[in-house]
């Protein structure tokens, strides 16, 4: 993949922030919970929550479920009136990866630090981008 530099004057169109947290309470990893996790984050940064869609094996049968510790878990996306929250668990290695991308702006710390504490993580990577 080639990166291009290049100098741009536009004016941010949003934000984006990207977290990995690791070490994190997997009972935390349910639909339920993540409904409770996307519903609390936008009190929290005061973003207008609409609709939430998941992905995970619930409803196969145990010869479809995913097994690979790379693919076992739930992702979910939900859409925001700014634009999305992503959030992808991994239930084998206790991970979490969530990203928050808005053209509204928010609180990266506030976002962060409520991440963290809702999943109980022990480490957290953060990457915080302006979007233009």
């Amino acid at each position: 993949m080639t990166v291009r530099q290049f100098t741009d004057t536009r004016d941010p169109y949003g934000c984006e922030l990207i977290l990995d947290l690791h070490g994190c309470n997997n009972l935390k990893f349910t639909r339920g919970k993540l409904g409770e996790f996307f519903t609390q984050l936008c009190l929290q940064i005061e973003m207008e929550k609409c609709d939430v869609h998941f992905w995970d094996d619930s409803g196969l049968p145990p010869e479809e479920c995913q097994t690979d510790p790379k693919t076992k878990g739930t992702s979910a996306v939900c859409f925001i009136l700014t634009s999305t929250i992503v959030v992808h668990t991994l239930d084998l290695l206790g991970a979490v990866y969530v990203n928050i991308f808005s053209c509204k702006s928010f609180d990266p710390q506030t976002a962060e630090l409520f991440t963290r504490e809702f999943f109980q993580a022990q480490d957290c990577r953060a990457t915080f981008i302006e979007r233009k």
